[in-house]
């Protein structure tokens, strides 16, 4: 319902501009009071069969904490106390100023590119500007006074610095009904109702977490079909093992370059989020380039994977693909594409044929792709060796990692955006999520094997055995990814909070061949699936590889528009001559059946 704009709080004249629907109301109680009922029994259920587990600080939370609090300097301490108040005492005299009907600055503004305070009453109205500013400053010395703590070990500076930043966080005002100026409007507006829907929505969400995690929902998952009107562009599986199915993809040009294409995407996840819709499908712009596209689709695993290695993902994956790409087209050599955790897995992969004197592969692209995890970003406050230790135990219980639980850490590096905004909208607003492609992929989450995930974070995150000659033993055979000698295009992207640019940029020179680093704008997801049409964002080149990435970047040229366009150019110089398009399954492979396949149809859960 809209909201009426001329509706002043707490005016009873405004009383019959509202409008009340009592059919409205009274399915909303119905509907709270069922739900209510069956998650009273649902915990009631779980006490009586002792599923009910103590809380356990398996992050170390408190333990970072009290080594933070038992380094307070008591003299910086009363600094920050005295520069508190100073900011308080000037908001008072600004805010005074303003009541007055005098000009005055802020004290403090939100951070560039902060969407909570976008209401035009954060800005128009005393009393709400007076909250924010109250709580932007509060904030700030906050985060300044824990995260300058002295003494603290790297890891443990980290997890206090991101966990305080989680705290303030989930404490804006934006996220309470009474100090959001734009949930106290749609109060008025509807006499209530969106915080009766809202609380619906919360218990919809809480009978859906089956007593674990609550989790917001971010889209109208009734509004997309993976095969229906997202990945749907053309193909057959024409290869299936225990742990992939391989896609080929329908020509849409009359003919193809000779070097095919195939893409590794990161095995927690789904394929699909290069493939989405039409006009920003990664595999339909390949295909339209003249490319003979395949793409790896992971099977989303259940308990009876849980032995399944990172050498078995190895096998069964980049080079069982490409030695049936071969099968399916005549030529020994592909061009591949690895995105994320796919692109260490292919840089494992390049390593290993270096190793073993295979040429199978004519040049490689990482998308946002760590191989030196010497600086691995925020992701790497999850990952130490007691919280390793917590996550192998759970995981050996049931034979692997929820993806959930992988997706909530990933949200988390983005809450306002990706856990807060949605709470608000959700269950302070009472709004219906809106159906979004990307984020109906984003809570599609894939399981990870629990003896293949444990290898990858210690033997990635934890000891960074990949840039070591020899740290990765694959199939006998010692990796040594400097060996690599090809010719790679890395694209990273300025915003990522998942494998920072500056974290992806040392691994980009470790091979030896020659390398094209490219960063472009936005962040991890946004910032890869940025096709040409969209014209966003923006891109840097720079045709050399200074040591540091910063100088990289000072020297760097921008660009306009996507990157897409960038790798095209690229990537036809190493795609060969043309020739007729390929069917897919009219060679030695034979079509299974029709894309996406099934193993990416496969929901957690199912």
């Amino acid at each position: 319902m809209n909201k009426p704009k001329d509706i002043v709080m707490g005016d009873p004249s405004q009383q019959d501009k509202l409008k009340f629907d009592p059919a409205e109301l009274a399915r909303l109680y119905t509907d709270i009071a069922n739900r209510s009922g069956e998650l009273l029994g649902k915990f009631i259920e779980r006490h009586a069969d002792g599923q009910m587990k103590p809380v356990a600080d398996e992050l170390g939370i408190s333990k970072a904490f009290f080594e933070a609090w038992s380094h307070m300097d008591p003299f910086k301490m009363a600094e920050t106390q005295v520069r508190l108040w100073t900011d308080y005492w000037s908001l008072w005299q600004s805010s005074m100023m303003k009541m007055m009907g005098q000009t005055a600055a802020p004290v403090a503004e939100p951070a560039r590119g902060d969407r909570r305070f976008k209401h035009e009453d954060w800005q128009n109205n005393f009393l709400y500007d007076y909250i924010k500013q109250s709580y932007l400053i509060t904030a700030k010395h906050l985060h300044q006074s824990l995260a300058g703590v002295q003494g603290l070990d790297e890891q443990t500076a980290k997890k206090v610095d991101f966990y305080t930043r989680q705290y303030i966080d989930a404490l804006s005002p934006t996220n309470f009904a009474a100090t959001n100026p734009e949930v106290m409007r749609e109060t008025v507006a509807t006499g209530g109702q969106n915080l009766l829907k809202g609380f619906s929505h919360l218990l919809e969400d809480l009978s859906r977490s089956n007593g674990g995690q609550l989790k917001p929902k971010m889209t109208d998952e009734e509004a997309f079909k993976v095969g229906g009107n997202i990945g749907i562009t053309p193909g057959k599986v024409v290869l299936q093992n225990e742990l992939m199915q391989l896609i080929q993809y329908t020509a849409s040009t009359a003919q193809v370059h000779k070097t095919p294409l195939l893409i590794v995407p990161p095995w927690i996840i789904k394929y699909y989020i290069l493939d989405l819709r039409e006009k920003n499908s990664f595999v339909k712009y390949a295909v339209d380039q003249g490319h003979t596209v395949f793409v790896v689709s992971w099977v989303n695993p259940d308990a009876s994977f849980a032995g399944k290695t990172f050498e078995d993902y190895l096998n069964d994956g980049p080079l069982a693909a490409l030695k049936a790409i071969e099968r399916a087209t005549g030529e020994k050599q592909a061009n591949v594409i690895g995105f994320c955790l796919g692109g260490t897995l292919l840089a494992t992969a390049l390593g290993y044929l270096a190793a073993t004197g295979e040429k199978r592969v004519k040049s490689a692209t990482f998308f946002a792709t760590l191989i030196d995890f010497t600086r691995p970003g925020e992701l790497e406050v999850f990952v130490d060796e007691g919280q390793v230790e917590a996550l192998e135990k759970r995981m050996g219980e049931r034979g692997y990692l929820e993806g959930s639980e992988m997706a909530t850490t990933f949200n988390m590096l983005r809450a306002n955006d990706l856990i807060w905004s949605f709470v608000v909208n959700n269950y302070l607003l009472g709004r219906d999520p809106f159906p979004f492609d990307l984020l109906y992929w984003n809570s599609d989450s894939t399981r990870m094997p629990a003896a293949m995930h444990s290898f990858y974070l210690r033997n990635m995150y934890l000891r960074n055995e990949l840039v070591k000659p020899g740290g990765i033993v694959m199939n006998g055979t010692p990796v040594d990814v400097s060996k690599v000698d090809l010719p790679a295009y890395f694209i990273s992207t300025i915003e990522d909070h998942i494998a920072p640019w500056k974290s992806t940029y040392p691994g980009a020179r470790l091979f030896k061949g020659p390398v094209r680093f490219v960063l472009g704008g936005s962040g991890h997801i946004a910032g890869i699936i940025n096709p040409p049409a969209a014209n966003k964002y923006g891109y840097w080149t720079n045709e050399t590889l200074p040591d540091q990435p910063d100088a990289w970047l000072e020297a760097a040229e921008q660009h306009a528009g996507s990157w897409w366009t960038d790798w095209a150019r690229w990537i036809t110089r190493h795609a060969g001559e043309k020739v007729a398009a390929r069917v897919p399954g009219s060679g030695k492979l034979k079509a299974i059946e029709d894309a996406p396949g099934s193993y990416v149809t496969t929901r957690a859960g199912a």
